[in-house]
């Protein structure tokens, strides 16, 4: 019995420094591949390929009760502003576009957790071609919501099966305009 415990004991001490050893290796190059997926977002975003961040600001608000911080990437064509909120699955992280009068350029999503099939549309759903599409619209002009059919008072179509999502994903997005207007 004892050498059994010794053994468990030994090989779980190795592959816990094998796994830290692992960890510490990729975790640079990790961090570089989401440095180089924030630039091309941003560039995504803004319909850009030439453009420089002239200032990141931090704006942090209150909603729902939590403090919700939201990072601006501001440019010579407005902003790029990274918001979050909890979608279906989990948090929904998005960055969108803005130009400086608050009309929306485009969006993609850094990171979300969505059903695959259902919520994981939103990659797409509400892009220019998209049956949602949100470019082109200005939330400070409207608020976004989902389509009176589907229970909103807005002009957004929601994804088929996915309201949680449509509604978790327009509020993060109109979460970002007043970030970005300080609203």
């Amino acid at each position: 019995m004892l050498n059994m415990v010794l053994v468990l004991t030994g090989v779980a001490v190795i592959m816990g420094g094998v796994l830290a050893f692992v960890n510490h290796v990729t975790s640079g190059p990790i961090e570089e591949q989401k440095q180089l997926a924030l630039e091309k977002g941003i560039k995504t975003v803004m319909q850009a390929e030439n453009l420089t961040v002239t200032q990141i600001d931090t704006v942090k608000m209150a909603v729902d009760g939590k403090e919700q911080v939201y990072i601006i990437y501001n440019n010579e064509k407005g902003a790029a502003v990274q918001s979050s909120t909890m979608g279906f699955g989990g948090e929904l992280k998005v960055l969108v576009g803005f130009d400086t009068d608050g009309y929306i350029l485009g969006y993609t999503l850094l990171e979300h957790q969505e059903t695959p099939g259902l919520g994981a549309k939103a990659d797409q759903w509400f892009q220019k071609d998209g049956k949602g599409s949100i470019i082109g619209m200005n939330p400070g002009i409207k608020a976004l919501d989902v389509k009176p059919a589907k229970g909103g008072q807005g002009d957004v179509d929601a994804i088929t099966a996915s309201t949680i999502t449509t509604r978790a994903f327009l509020k993060a997005i109109n979460q970002a305009y007043n970030a970005y207007f300080k609203k």
